[in-house]
């Protein structure tokens, strides 16, 4: 595949989790994540996305989260559990996304807010303007996806480089 092939970065926020006594990390999906979590695979599945690399929070509900939506995908892609993930600023998505080797084409990011909210926005120099709308207006919920397209490398991956083609939330 050319460095100059179309790329694809998805991001999905962890569903809804409760709130316990566990750490913030040790966190469990609610009942409400634990139906939004499929239904968010169904959407990517419609949609007609299958990751080449999946790079997934080391937290407990982005982890349950994927496990679900996965399970509605046609074919299971690689999965990495990256600890950088957790509680990521944009800079450290931004450069853990800079590393994601030249033969993935479609990346899916399995992370947190304000962090996916944050790179989503950031990527999108290019967007339908009612998407961005959109996205921005509603806050990215918890299990909601964004698709942003770009042309290059991963390591050319910074602002503005790319376009939001796709916005799903569960309640949308």
């Amino acid at each position: 595949m050319s460095v100059d092939s179309p790329r694809r970065i998805v991001l999905l926020r962890h569903a809804k989790a409760e709130w316990s006594q566990e750490s913030d990390h040790e966190r469990p999906l609610a009942e409400r994540g634990r139906r939004d979590a499929p239904a968010a695979g169904r959407w990517l599945a419609g949609a007609g996305i299958t990751p080449d690399l999946t790079l997934c929070s080391t937290a407990l509900r982005t982890r349950e989260t994927w496990k679900l939506a996965v399970h509605e995908l046609p074919q299971r892609p690689r999965t990495v559990y990256e600890d950088r993930l957790y509680e990521a600023s944009l800079g450290e998505l931004i450069a853990v996304v800079n590393e994601v080797p030249d033969e993935v084409d479609d990346l899916l990011l399995v992370g947190h807010n304000p962090g996916m909210h944050a790179l989503a926005d950031a990527l999108s120099g290019e967007a339908d303007g009612e998407l961005l709308t959109q996205m921005n207006r509603g806050g990215f919920p918890t299990a909601s996806v964004a698709v942003v397209t770009f042309n290059g490398s991963w390591k050319s991956v910074e602002h503005g480089v790319g376009r939001l083609v796709a916005y799903w939330t569960p309640r949308g």
